[in-house]
């Protein structure tokens, strides 16, 4: 039995030792990966998900003309700028003053994106067809905005709601030949010493008179509804004696259906109110005389009383409808920025409202920027963005059409400025 239980044990050590010095592969069970296999993993989870994405984007004709124009070169360069989204865009004609008229129509079916006149706001918001900004894109428009600016795109309820791209006011094209810098700091003087057109049948226009002698569109802020238009009382007819008596100066000529701009080509005329949009045409006519500047004042009762002309922006509005949210308030913002501003101005001439471009040496030098941001800064009142708005058009052309009929008298001035007034505060026009 003890040679047996020997032999037994000496045959485990054997086997054992065989065991021992055996050479085997990777165990089946091992969860190492190739480092090849991890490589392809680790770049897979640093690539950003893309997401395709369509936008549909409104602005005027002349900003999409084709591929190179502002609107597409724009869009196309915050694509790339933004590899987390695939975007596909799509442009289609709305200009600015259509806005509030075509996205209301059907907000469900209006584009992501789409530029509009402020003057509207009050209309797209009631009708839930613009959204309200917040969080780091609220920010970055209240950066680089000015007060007023920020103003024209915001709710009665202190929301903002748009991104502005450039002011909407207007000014004074002159020539410098007749008139000198000091000459265009009041109407009366340059009522004496050449001939003066002005738009007074237009309602955008007539305003800055009112504005002048004390008058008021829904408050001293624009968006107190129950305040009403202030243009009557003593202080409205003494504005409507200074029209009459305007009208009848023989320097003075009425600007309608763009005989202004007629008279200062042929020299008949030496002065024209209007905007941006006319400067082309205005340095053409008046070619080393030409010169800009904001609105000059009036005297009534024997003092100076500055015009104030209506101010507002031009904007980016956001449909809160959109099925891609994140990336058309991304948008809005960026063709809103200094970048796309600056672009803007160098493709169309679109005067920026950008902080950050004040000191751009291009806009420095360019006479119709300062004029406007003259008159945005010290002549101008914003111009109100409540629906309520909507009433005053009507009879503000009526009442200087009245003026120039000779319906508006001097004797009966204080009688019809007290029924304009009643009529622009009758919502049932």
């Amino acid at each position: 039995m003890k040679k047996i239980f020997a032999l037994l044990l000496a045959l485990c050590m054997v086997l054992s030792l065989a065991a021992c010095g055996a050479k085997t592969d990777a165990p089946a069970t091992s969860t190492e990966k190739p480092a090849e296999t991890k490589a392809t993993e680790a770049a897979t989870e640093a690539a950003p998900e893309v997401k395709s994405l369509t936008l549909k984007v409104w602005g005027p004709q002349e900003d999409q003309v084709d591929a190179s124009s502002w609107l597409p070169t724009m869009c196309e360069q915050f694509n790339a700028e933004h590899p987390e989204w695939d975007i596909t865009f799509v442009y289609e004609v709305c200009p600015e003053g259509d806005a509030g008229k075509n996205v209301t129509q059907d907000p469900s079916a209006a584009a992501d994106v789409y530029m509009f006149a402020n003057d509207q706001l009050g209309t797209l918001i009631q009708a839930n067809a613009i959204a309200q900004l917040g969080g780091k894109y609220l920010d970055a428009v209240l950066a680089d905005n000015s007060d007023s600016m920020v103003a024209s795109v915001t709710g009665t309820d202190g929301g903002v709601y748009g991104v502005p791209f450039t002011g909407n006011t207007w000014f004074m094209y002159y020539d410098k030949s007749v008139f000198t810098e000091d000459d265009v700091k009041s109407l009366d003087t340059m009522l004496e010493k050449g001939k003066v057109s002005f738009p007074l049948t237009n309602s955008w226009y007539i305003a800055a008179f009112f504005f002048a002698n004390g008058g008021t569109t829904f408050g001293e802020s624009g968006l107190d509804a129950a305040a009403g238009v202030d243009f009557g009382g003593d202080k409205g007819a003494a504005v409507a004696e200074y029209l009459v008596n305007m009208y009848n100066n023989p320097n003075f000529v009425v600007d309608a259906d763009g005989s202004g701009m007629a008279g200062l080509r042929d020299g008949s005329v030496n002065v024209l109110f209007s905007g941006t949009w006319d400067a082309q045409a205005a340095k053409e006519a008046l070619g080393d005389n030409f010169a800009a500047a904001q609105l000059p004042t009036i005297t009534i009762g024997g003092e100076a009383k500055q015009l104030r002309s209506f101010a507002g922006s031009k904007a980016l509005g956001v449909n809160p409808n959109s099925q891609n949210m994140q990336a058309a308030v991304a948008l809005a913002v960026y063709l809103g920025s200094a970048e796309a501003q600056l672009a803007h101005y160098e493709m169309r001439g679109i005067i920026p409202t950008s902080l950050a471009l004040t000191s751009d040496p291009a806009i420095q030098a360019d006479a119709v920027a300062l004029a406007q941001a003259s008159v945005i800064a010290n002549t101008s009142k914003l111009q109100p963005t409540l629906p309520e708005m909507n009433n005053y058009w009507t009879p503000a052309e009526n009442f200087g059409k009245a003026i120039v009929s000779g319906e508006v008298t001097l004797d009966n001035a204080a009688e019809k400025v007290d029924a304009f007034n009643a009529a622009l505060n009758n919502s049932g026009l």
